[in-house]
Parts: C-alpha cells; sequence; structure tokens
C-alpha cells in the first residue's frame, strides 16, 4: 500500500514538472524574453508558479522515498530519478534564459534538490 501511494506521489511529481515546463514555454516571447509581453497557460506569475508547482514537485519524490523506504521498486526509483533530472533541466534552462525585470531567480538553489532526489532514485534501484 504505501509503495503504491509513493508512486502516485512520484507521479504527480512529475506531472507538476511537466505542467511547469509547459506553462513555461508558452509564455517565452518572440525575444526569447519569458513572461515579458506573453504569460503562459496557467494565471501564475514567475513566483505562484515556483511555489505552487516546483514545490511540491521538489518535495513529493523524497516523501515517495521515504513512505516506501522499507520496500523494493526499481519502479519508484526510475520515477524519483525521472523527477530530479526534470528539476536539473529546468535550472539548467534558467540559466540560458533572462529574467523578467524586477524578478531574482537563482537556478542553484535547484540544483541541490534534483541531485538529491536523482540519489534517493539511485539508493531505491541499487536496494531493489
Amino acid at each position: 500500500m504505501a509503495l503504491k501511494a509513493a508512486m502516485i506521489l512520484a507521479g504527480i511529481s512529475i506531472l507538476l514538472l511537466v505542467l511547469y515546463g509547459a506553462d513555461v514555454v508558452s509564455s517565452i516571447n518572440m525575444d526569447g524574453e519569458i513572461g515579458v509581453k506573453s504569460d503562459g497557460f496557467l494565471p501564475l506569475n514567475d513566483m505562484q508558479r515556483g511555489m505552487g508547482l516546483g514545490g511540491p514537485a521538489i518535495i513529493l519524490p523524497i516523501i515517495a522515498f521515504f513512505i516506501s523506504l522499507r520496500e523494493k521498486s526499481k519502479g519508484l526509483g526510475g520515477l524519483i530519478i525521472i523527477s530530479g533530472v526534470l528539476i536539473l533541466i529546468g535550472g539548467l534552462a534558467m540559466i540560458g534564459t533572462p529574467a523578467p525585470e524586477g524578478v531574482e531567480r537563482n537556478p542553484l538553489m535547484l540544483f541541490a534538490p534534483a541531485i538529491i532526489q536523482i540519489a534517493l532514485g539511485a539508493i531505491k534501484i541499487v536496494k531493489s
């Protein structure tokens, strides 16, 4: 039962990250600026998007790992790694795009949770 809940949490995390990325991509204007002249399909600014979609996406896989600590699952490990890789890709994309005026972003803050998730997923796979 805990493994099933953990898989659902990891799946939700991946869904949130894909939604986050799609919203950011849809807000890029022709000049390559994010959210300056066009908004994404969700009515969220950068901070709301980060807290509402990004925050849970960082926390859920870690919760999933710990609630299924005693159970073996390569599938869950893979989902946790996918979530970490998506966060890592988002951080790298932030480095390559300018922030809207008045918005301060620190993509390095995404690398630590991404690496933690990748490590937890690898541990889950190795222990399975």
